[in-house]
């Protein structure tokens, strides 16, 4: 028996079972946790990840199998069970109160009474405390600071802190960087290396494949709602944690296609908002993308919701098919043929509540309505044939969007928009927390777009989906454009470089 078989789980989840209406999302799934690990859960969207972190919450409960902590069955019916048995859970969307202090969020619901003085809250302790969890992690925020004042990755800590404040034995983490910039994303890592010497175990979900094998210590695969394996990370490739995970090889993880420039779709001249944008110049043309590099915080959100009228400009002008058109709302900017894909599909893309045809129809209502009455037939003949031709997987039209998984709500989001007849797209990070395979299908959409004659501009945090995708790449610096590069001429380093300490480039023009 080798060291790492000698090590005993202190967690274990056997033979979980989880059904919703239609869908079988866990079927007789084991998973294991031992002291001091970092243990990876990849998979699909829909592979069932969120349920079965979601079963150890408390959030649901399992239909059956069970759950064994230090040898001993346990029952976690809800997610105070859950926090009792010292297992914490952060989520992509964070749970901290905004308007409360670091201090007040660390220990919400537990405030420390001052002794013997019941119901009077002891902020002195509460303080000292919070800075003494915050200080064990290297973290240097005031206690007193409201949340809403610091960025995701203090908003982070303080999660990690609040945690750790419960005397957390297992911290579960969902996709932790995916906001986070290179520096914090050090800082977290760091923090978890710090959470693995003190004995506590950390399951740890993320797309980034890159990322999980320098703070992994093993994964297990999810596909489909069943197991596939449990591999030490060491010793397994990118390469085979893909194919556990798509069941296939990714033999081009970025399919880019050559295209034929075609004229120019888009010219935005001189765009500058004030503190935000700064003189912004660039084209675009049919069959191009335009890839769009910068650090958080650069402006590249910011330019696409100017672009598209979400967000107003002072100063520049904005040239559709070499006409200068007035876009001061988003309506305006759908009828000259604009679409933007935002960062935050759910708050800003869908409507969750709606059903898949609903949301793929709602830009095209025009098409089936005649005098305020829908012809609904017409309405779901149109929904299926973008299902059919953008593959989006639902078990019916009728299924509510948000129990689709993250690669499908993208795919939806895009009928909505092929659907309106739009061709010059925007794309602010369209594969941000969506899985390996579900990337390729988007890109793969990206391609048919621009095959058509299209125009894309591809925002991205990733840099290989970047250099992977584009044919230029813009690198924007606090709200202005510092270089320019050809597919052929990037390079990770000039890019870095340029999104680091470029010089302005005030005209990003090609003729």
């Amino acid at each position: 028996m080798n060291g790492e078989e000698a090590i005993k789980p202190f967690l274990e989840m056997r033979g979980i079972v989880k059904q919703f209406p239609g869908v079988l999302a866990l079927n007789r799934v084991d998973f294991d946790l031992r002291p001091g690990e970092v243990h990876v859960l990849l998979g699909e969207n829909g592979a069932g990840k969120s349920t079965l972190i979601k079963i150890l919450s408390g959030v649901h409960t399992a239909d059956e199998g069970e759950i064994l902590l230090d040898g001993r069955p346990v029952h976690i019916r809800t997610p105070h069970d859950a926090k009792a048995l010292g297992i914490s859970t952060i989520f992509q969307e964070f749970t901290l109160v905004p308007d409360m202090s670091v201090a007040e969020n660390i220990f919400l619901g537990r405030f420390p009474s001052l002794p013997g003085a019941a119901g009077f809250v002891d902020w002195k302790r509460m303080r000292e405390e919070s800075a003494a969890l915050l200080r064990s992690l290297n973290v240097e925020v005031d206690p007193r600071t409201p949340v809403r004042q610091l960025g995701v990755a203090k908003q982070q800590m303080v999660e990690i802190a609040k945690a750790l404040s419960m005397q957390a034995r297992i911290i579960v983490m969902d996709e932790p960087t995916a906001a986070l910039a290179s520096a914090e994303i050090e800082q977290l890592f760091r923090t978890i290396r710090e959470l693995k010497a003190r004995g506590v175990a950390v399951i740890y979900i993320s797309h980034r494949l890159e990322e999980v094998r320098h703070i992994g210590d093993r994964a297990t695969v999810l596909r489909d709602g069943e197991k596939i394996g449990t591999v030490p990370l060491a010793t397994t490739s990118i390469d085979e944690l893909i194919r556990m995970m798509v069941g296939r090889e990714l033999k081009e993880k970025f399919p880019k296609v050559e295209v034929p420039r075609g004229e120019e779709i888009l010219r935005v001249e001189h765009l500058s908002r004030p503190g935000v944008l700064h003189d912004i110049s660039f084209n675009l043309f049919r069959g191009e993308i335009l890839g769009i590099a910068g650090l958080v915080g650069a402006g590249r959100t910011e330019l696409a919701r100017a672009i598209f009228g979400a967000d107003p400009i002072s100063e520049g002008r904005v040239l559709v098919k070499g006409q200068p058109v007035q876009i001061t709302s988003p309506r305006d900017a759908i009828r000259h043929g604009l679409a933007l894909l935002p960062e935050d599909r759910k708050r800003h893309g869908l409507v969750l509540g709606m059903t898949v045809a609903g949301n793929i129809t709602i830009t095209m209502l025009d098409q089936f309505t005649r005098a305020g009455v829908m012809d609904l037939r017409k309405e779901r003949s149109l929904a299926q044939q973008f299902v059919e031709r953008i593959r989006i997987a639902t078990p019916s039209l009728d299924r509510e969007v948000r129990y689709l998984s993250g690669g499908n709500q993208q795919k939806v989001v895009v009928a909505k928009w092929v659907g309106a007849q739009a061709d010059i797209f925007l794309f602010d990070e369209p594969t941000r927390g969506i899985d390996v395979g579900a990337k390729v299908e988007v890109y793969h959409l990206m391609n048919e777009l621009v095959q058509k004659g299209a125009g894309v501009i591809m925002i991205s945090s990733e840099l290989p989906e970047i250099l992977g995708m584009s044919d230029r790449i813009l690198v924007m610096r606090a709200g202005r454009i510092c270089g320019m590069f050809h597919r052929s001429e990037a390079t990770p380093e000039r890019i870095l470089d340029a999104a680091i300490s470029g010089e302005p480039v005030y005209a990003c023009m090609e003729a």
